[in-house]
């Protein structure tokens, strides 16, 4: 059947629509294949001509470089030695120091007030004999003769860790080391004689209440607690000392012995070996810091070394509590540290809740622990004390035997003498009526000047092996809102409170920035803390201590004292910012290379007068032979503003300005415009800086110069932030 021609048409028409179509969408193809071919040239045009422009700009850098690079070597000889006189300003510290020093002795010779001088063996030694020869003295009597006894021992500790290896010899450093040890075991003797003393007598002082005696006698130094057992009545098995806030619940046996406890807080720490008193010290005057760093090196500051070489925690040998040969091995092991430690070595956790139970330690304190060898299961745990260091004090808790006391005959008054001294009372723990060990529970009163950032880790002094351990002591309860922690004990013993030493370590941030003619303000963002320290000539005073947007320390707050003294005073109160030499096996910060380090501090400090300098974040990534840091001129009062700042490298033989800021999206070397190489930070800044500031940098006091360089030398702001 034939098709209607109308459709006949439409059908032609849409064959012929379709060959149009196609032969439309051939040529629209065949356009947009040629198109893109063109915009593919074009492409590779634009980058064949971009790529040529970098290696043109690259080129171009290179040069430019090479032009830098032999200008600065041109000039580095003439920039070195203008550095090397602003350098002396060092030497003229250092000799300004042996000089006071000498002049002290001189006037202390002048006042004849009755007390040696320690550095003299003749002097030091008639002092302690005829103390020691003094049996009759009273625990007040001792409380004040005490004062004198820390003043001695610091003059030393002082002397040993800032004189400079010309001042002494070897052998007046082990001189200095066994007096120091000498007199913390004279003093602790002089206190057990006073409490024998006092123990013959107590019954004249028994309360009317209980018919037992206790009392309690305190200074800035100590707290002497005493508790005597007259009545031996099971009810009186507890007591708290309420001047002190220390208390203590005793078994059952010992309730009804005649037992005297003692509870003798001393806030210094004289049990510990003495290099663990004395850790960490770096030396406090380095006139050549090209010197220091090349022993630095020697001794595997650099960032080839092994990071084990030279890390091992010293030897530490079996001896007594006191008087004994392990105290005086501390000694030697204290000179061969603080060998080390003259120079720097390469080297956040949340607020723990107000109450704690810690019977068994945590994975963080399993880990400061050292296990011994002999097996797993019951081996005692000894404290790592590189890492974990007493704070506030040791509290030396005792059962002693009592004493015959005096018995009213007539009119005569009898008494038995035994010529055996302080005798502790021999208890062994027996079993409670439930089956289980009895204990001794203690509670202790934290001292109110030293900050606990976490719960503190208690420990025990093991007089045998010289080394604090954790065992021993079980139910530990800590109260950080009360201060106060309470705890038992198989037996009784000598304890102290330990912080990790590096908790505040990495640094947030850091800055220094001049405040005055010769005044300075330093001031380190912690972990827990922000600390403001400032610095006028050659004394460094403490402007606060900031926790949770709280001031504290308040005791040394305002006061003016010698860098080493604030480090000191700052690390007996908890607040410890200063890295010892094997801190990095604590702190994971990247490794700087001694040469850039040390020499940046030196020159930092030459510059202190009147430029600032804070943290940079891409200290970090600069790799360990060189320090980045950021840096402006600074010549009126108050903080330095962020678009102020300039950011530095420098490796310790030469520094560049960098173009790039804190906000950059990457770390790179890249030069700023228009800079130059130089072989020191004051030509560097030389270029730039106004001829006030750089009058100011030459008029600046040797002293303050020689001050900034000590803290910043101590803290290592530049390898721990």
């Amino acid at each position: 059947m034939e098709l209607p021609n109308c459709i006949k048409i439409i059908l032609t028409f849409v064959f012929l629509s379709l060959i149009a179509h196609v032969k439309s969408n051939g040529k629209k193809e065949k356009s947009k294949k040629g198109k893109e071919a063109k915009l593919k040239a074009e492409a590779l045009l634009q980058a064949e001509q971009e790529e040529a422009e970098r290696l043109e700009r690259e080129r171009l850098y290179r040069e430019h470089l090479e032009k830098l690079e032999a200008k600065y070597q041109g000039e580095r000889e003439s920039e070195l030695a203008e550095l090397n006189s602003l350098e002396q300003k060092f030497l003229s510290a250092q000799q300004w120091k042996m000089d006071y020093r000498e002049q002290a002795k001189w006037e202390h010779y002048l006042s004849c007030d009755g007390t040696p001088d320690p550095t003299v063996p003749q002097e030091i030694n008639t002092f302690m004999s005829l103390w020691r020869d003094d049996q009759d003295e009273d625990v007040q009597l001792v409380m004040e003769k005490e004062q004198v006894v820390l003043n001695l021992i610091e003059k030393l500790e002082f002397l040993l860790l800032e004189a400079s290896p010309e001042e002494i010899t070897d052998k007046q450093r082990d001189q200095y080391q066994e007096v120091i040890l000498q007199l913390q075991d004279l003093l602790h003797q002089k206190y057990n004689d006073a409490t024998q003393n006092l123990l013959k007598i107590a019954s004249m002082y028994e309360d009317s209440e209980t018919g037992n005696m206790h009392t309690v006698l305190k200074d800035e130094n100590i707290t002497f607690c005493i508790w005597v057992n007259l009545k031996k009545k099971a009810r009186f098995k507890n007591h708290v000392f309420q001047e002190a806030g220390h208390g203590f619940e005793l078994p059952k046996s010992l309730a009804l012995s005649s037992v005297a406890v003692r509870v003798l807080h001393t806030r210094y720490d004289h049990v510990s070996p003495l290099w663990v008193q004395c850790q960490g010290l770096p030396r406090q005057e380095a006139s050549d810091s090209m010197e220091l760093a090349e022993h630095l090196e020697d001794t595997g500051q650099g960032p080839g070394e092994e990071e084990e070489k030279g890390r091992e925690e010293p030897s530490v040998p079996a001896a007594g509590e006191t008087g004994s040969k392990g105290r005086k091995d501390s000694a030697a092991s204290l000179k061969e540290n603080s060998n080390n430690t003259d120079d720097i070595k390469e080297t956040e956790e949340e607020t723990e809740k107000n109450s704690d139970i810690l019977d068994v330690p945590s994975q963080e304190e399993e880990a400061l622990l050292q296990e011994e060898p002999g097996g797993r299961e019951e081996a005692p745990k000894a404290v790592d004390v590189q890492q974990l260091v007493p704070v506030g004090g040791v509290y030396h808790i005792s059962a002693l035997q009592l004493p015959p006391q005096a018995q009213d005959v007539g009119d005569w008054s009898m008494v038995e003498l035994l010529d055996v001294g302080l005798e502790v009372y021999p208890y062994s723990p027996g079993e409670a009526e439930d089956g289980t060990q009895e204990a001794v529970q203690i509670t202790l009163r934290l001292p109110d000047n030293v900050i606990y950032f976490k719960g503190p880790v208690l420990a025990r002094w093991d007089p045998a092996g010289q080394q604090w351990r954790t065992d021993g002591i079980s139910k530990i309860t800590y109260e950080a809102e009360e201060k106060s922690i309470t705890f038992s004990m198989s037996a009784f013993y000598t304890v102290a409170l330990l912080q990790d030493a590096h908790l505040n370590l990495p640094y947030q941030a850091w800055e220094f920035h001049p405040a005055g003619v010769d005044e300075g303000l330093f001031t380190v963002t912690a972990v827990f803390a922000t600390i403001q320290i400032q610095i006028k000539d050659n004394q460094c005073m403490l402007s606060s201590v900031v926790v949770e947007e709280e001031e504290v320390l308040s005791h040394i707050t305002g006061k003016w004292m010698s860098p080493f003294a604030l480090r000191a005073a700052l690390k007996r109160a908890g607040v410890n910012i200063f890295p010892a030499e094997y801190s990095p096996k604590y702190v994971p910060v990247p490794r700087k290379a001694a040469l850039a380090e040390v020499k940046a501090y030196q020159q930092m400090a030459l510059l202190a007068a009147a430029f600032a300098f804070a943290h940079s974040k891409w200290n970090g990534e600069a790799g360990p032979e060189q320090v980045v840091f950021k840096v402006r001129e600074h010549l009126t009062a108050g903080p330095a503003k962020d678009s102020d700042w300039s950011l530095f490298m420098f490796n310790g033989e030469k520094v560049q300005s960098l173009k790039l800021t804190e906000t950059s999206e990457a770390f790179s070397e890249e030069l700023e415009e228009e800079a130059e190489f130089h072989s020191t930070l004051y030509h560097m800044l030389k270029d730039s800086a106004s001829s006030e500031a750089m009058d100011k940098v030459r008029r600046a006091g040797f002293l303050f110069i020689d001050s900034v360089y000590q803290l910043l030398l101590a803290t290592r702001v530049l390898a721990y932030s």
